[in-house]
């Protein structure tokens, strides 16, 4: 794993965007962004019960497993959203990136490699893409039924309760 911010300049969404300015761990932390790097199952397996996740599956985001519907899907998770369940992911192949706005609402980006376990918080504005090799697998984690609802960025998310949450007791704005 390796943070760092967004540049911001115009290109593909997959290549790296590196503004070669680093993020720590602490910084993602203040955000409420938690990283592992877990190179067993098992490991996975004792956090998803300390956490309380009780469901999982794999999904594989690659042109070869979705078809023709894949350019679309990786520009829907690129669209900035967010989630009223914290997001789990544990790269198993490949590799991606999640940008997360940090409380100046800039850009952090996180590139993803195998072994690496991310949670975001509920109620952070983010975003998901894979690099340019187009392919990543990975085990989404669920505290109940797997659901995967994206509320896209706009004014009406102002007043949404995870995101004042979020707003109050992590960013302490």
């Amino acid at each position: 794993m390796r943070a760092y911010w967004f540049d911001n300049k115009p290109g593909d969404q997959r290549e790296p965007h590196d503004s070669g300015k680093d993020v720590s761990l602490d910084e993602l932390s203040k955000l409420g962004v938690l990283y592992y790097r877990m190179s067993e199952v098992s490991d996975v397996d004792k956090l998803a019960a300390q956490r309380q996740y009780k469901n999982r599956d794999v999904i594989t985001v690659s042109p070869e497993k979705m078809g023709d519907v894949y350019e679309e899907k990786v520009k829907m998770f690129f669209n900035e959203h967010l989630h009223e369940d914290e997001e789990i992911r544990y790269i198993r192949e490949g590799n991606g990136y999640f940008d997360v706005r940090n409380a100046g609402d800039e850009w952090i980006r996180i590139q993803l490699e195998k072994d690496d376990l991310v949670i975001l918080p509920a109620g952070i504005f983010h975003r998901f893409t894979t690099d340019a090799q187009n392919h990543v697998m990975a085990m989404r984690l669920f505290k109940e039924e797997p659901k995967w609802t994206p509320l896209n960025r706009g004014p009406e998310l102002d007043d949404n309760p995870y995101r004042q949450e979020y707003l109050r007791t992590t960013l302490k704005v």
